[in-house]
């Protein structure tokens, strides 16, 4: 079992990363910030626009250390790799799947099976624990109408038909998704999903979140020899790491989703947490990145069973566990791949 060890995030716009013997400095001008040995981490996620040292690079690289890039608000740019240790034959088969569109939608409709059945359970939930606070009905409706539309999806054979589906899907979900914020109802509201850029603070927090997830999903294929950038639903498009957001869809909403909520319902986050910029775009400041960032790593440390494995895991590996259960399916290990369902 993969040891998941720290990730360092650094989260200063004007800090730049530099290597000092075995230890990643933060620097802010000539005015040392912080230093961390390089043998405690696994990943580290930078949000500053003036980067890395070529050398810090070089020895993340050869330490197999993720060092990725970030714009301040979530976007991601690029990430440090070395010489590609992944198994060859592993990413021909990739890329053969990946051509064929009948086999890339066998792989496809049952990541889409997780995500579909996995947010039904986020309304069930709660329906569940809070029904005096919210129209429980239409939550339950809701979730009748996507337990309808996974029989659909499992019987799905080409890709066209699977992405119309998961839109059905999607649109109804967040239809009632608003349901879901208990509190602070004045700053936090949901109409619809809106990105690039996100307009209100809802919107800015589910953007966020994804955008880690989809970094930690990249991760995780990297790391198994897959090809992050070659997906199955989502096709090639350059820049696009189209398997890393195949990958994500099944942990959308037991990860980044409630979290989201338990940030906003909790009080945790508020409004001062966001920046407001002229064309109309809604982003975290750095204070409420902070505060993000901190919830995530520490969501990423509570246990889970694992539905397929039966073992319990922590969340961070749950992404590296579902890239490694793709590669065997590749590698002809497994009949089909295992749908990652929360409940």
């Amino acid at each position: 079992m993969r040891k998941l060890l720290n990730t360092l995030f650094v989260t200063s716009e004007d800090s730049y990363l530099a290597l000092e013997n075995d230890n990643v400095v933060v620097l802010r001008n000539e005015t040392k910030l912080g230093q961390f040995p390089l043998s405690i981490l696994e990943g580290i996620i930078c949000f500053s626009y003036k980067g890395a040292s070529p050398a810090l690079m070089g020895a993340c690289a050869s330490r197999g250390i993720q060092l990725s890039f970030m714009t301040p608000r979530g976007r991601f740019l690029a990430r440090a790799c070395g010489e590609d240790r992944g198994n060859v034959l592993l990413r021909k088969q990739q890329y053969r799947v990946s051509d064929a569109p009948a086999d890339s939608c066998l792989i496809a409709r049952n990541m889409i099976l997780g995500k579909v059945y996995n947010a039904r359970w986020v309304l069930e939930r709660t329906a569940r624990d809070h029904t005096m606070r919210v129209d429980a009905d239409a939550l339950r409706s809701v979730s009748r109408q996507l337990a309808q539309q996974l029989r659909a999806i499992e019987t799905a054979v080409d890709l066209d038909t699977l992405r119309g589906l998961e839109g059905e899907a999607s649109v109804r979900y967040f239809s009632v998704f608003d349901q879901l914020i208990l509190n602070q109802k004045e700053d936090f509201f949901f109409d619809s999903r809106n990105r690039h850029p996100p307009r209100d603070n809802v919107n800015a927090l589910l953007s966020f979140a994804y955008a880690l997830l989809t970094n930690d999903c990249a991760s995780a294929l990297e790391s198994v020899g897959l090809d992050s950038y070659v997906g199955f639903m989502h096709r090639d498009k350059p820049g696009r790491a189209s398997l890393a957001l195949d990958l994500m869809e099944e942990m959308r909403a037991p990860l980044a989703d409630r979290l989201v909520l338990t940030l906003i319902n909790n009080r945790e986050i508020q409004n001062k947490h966001f920046r407001r910029q002229a064309d109309g775009a809604v982003l975290l400041n750095d204070d409420g990145r902070k505060l993000f960032l901190n919830a995530w790593q520490e969501r990423k440390r509570d246990a889970i069973t694992h539905p397929y494995l039966q073992e319990k895991l922590y969340w961070g590996l749950i992404p590296y566990v579902q890239a490694l259960l793709l590669a065997r399916y590749l590698r002809g290990d497994l009949d089909g791949y295992p749908t990652f369902f929360w409940k």
